[in-house]
């Protein structure tokens, strides 16, 4: 599996430069003072760069969401039971969550998938994908071994490949899981050498009694097995979930079949921070929801570069900003496909040239 992913990551394509400067040249030509559509623009721009078509289309929007329970609740460091996680997993197929809810009102697809449950799941909709039941308890054991961290990177490739042949415009990747805020917490300092506290928040809801004991039990797990940062499946096997290394394995496939990813919140932007770390052009397909209240988040953003769409103050995870950035994106694609140009608009654009040369926006506030 080891050489078949050194395979897969040197296979990834970079942007179609080719592609994106066209979309950037369509861009302007729209009747429109220059850029003044913002990210609606760097969108439509990214987006011709993943398929190499300067007009898209965003019809087929697909999430999915990855299922599995950690040993780590075992420690205190959850408010919620740890049952919540299946009961969950099976609502989302019912559109009963906040994230599937959200999907049905606009039409994504969702799958939800078991990596990882503690228990047999009595739900044929949930698609059986279980590397094992649960994670160990990171605190006094690794979560899993290397090959089971493989074997559940494998599912998010394969996923990806069958979202690439259904004809998928974009994926959205989301989790349920009780304690994942500790596995990703725990990834997350693990590969950029950040402190526990400036990883750790309060997940789902904390006391302070809870969140001391949360912090503690993260640096046990952080002190007892020194995951290594160059090596991101070591991190996942020592101290991660099997719904983030899933995660990674999404994102790497959708960098692989040239899809566009939508990033959730905190568990999902660790997972595609692992997944660039493996292979740097994952980047160029990733795209960040909204900007989630769990204070890792923003490390993580940072770490990647990248800036969220959406400010809403959101925390939920299972996915829930991915169908908020689909309509984002169908936006983006709507204002490429659909605007007049300056001649279609009979509108005379010589006045435009002096502005056209620099900045004539901004306005300096100092």
């Amino acid at each position: 599996m080891e050489e078949k992913l050194n395979e897969l990551l040197s296979a990834v394509s970079p942007l179609d430069e080719s592609a994106m400067e066209k979309a950037r040249e369509r861009q302007a030509q729209l009747a429109k003072p220059p850029g003044s559509l913002g990210r609606l623009e760097d969108l439509s721009v990214q987006l011709a760069g993943i398929t190499g078509r300067v007009h898209n289309k965003m019809e087929k929007t697909h999430l999915l969401v990855f299922a599995a329970d950690n040993g780590v609740v075992a420690e205190g460091v959850s408010c919620a039971p740890q049952s919540v996680t299946v009961q969950q997993a099976v609502n989302m197929t019912r559109h009963k969550t906040g994230m599937s809810a959200l999907a049905a009102y606009f039409g994504d697809d969702v799958q939800v998938v078991d990596v990882g449950i503690r228990t047999p799941v009595p739900c044929p909709q949930v698609l059986d994908r279980k590397v094992r039941f649960s994670t160990g308890d990171i605190a006094v054991e690794p979560a899993m071994t290397e090959q089971q961290a493989m074997d559940a990177l494998a599912v998010g490739l394969d996923l990806a490949r069958q979202a690439k042949a259904e004809g998928i415009d974009a994926v959205g990747v989301g989790e349920m899981g009780i304690g994942n805020t500790t596995t990703s917490a725990a990834v997350l300092a693990a590969l950029t050498g950040a402190s526990v506290e400036e990883v750790t928040g309060r997940g789902g809801g904390l006391t302070d009694r809870g969140f001391e004991t949360k912090k503690r039990v993260l640096r046990q797990a952080l002190a007892l097995h020194h995951p290594d940062p160059g090596d991101p499946v070591a991190v996942l096997a020592a101290v991660g979930g099997l719904d983030i290394a899933a995660m990674t394995g999404l994102f790497l496939g959708c960098a692989h079949e040239g899809l566009a990813a939508a990033v959730d919140g905190y568990i999902s932007i660790v997972a595609a921070l692992c997944a660039v770390r493996l292979c740097p052009r994952v980047r160029d397909v990733l795209f960040l929801s909204h900007a989630s209240y769990e204070i890792g988040y923003r490390l993580a953003a940072r770490e990647l570069g990248l800036e969220p769409c959406l400010l809403l103050g959101m925390r939920l995870g299972e996915g829930s900003g991915c169908p908020l950035l689909f309509r984002v994106m169908q936006g983006a694609c709507a204002v490429l496909n659909h605007m007049a140009t300056f001649p279609e608009a009979a509108i005379e654009d010589g006045y435009l040239a002096p502005i056209r040369q620099g900045d004539a926006f901004t306005v300096d506030k100092s």
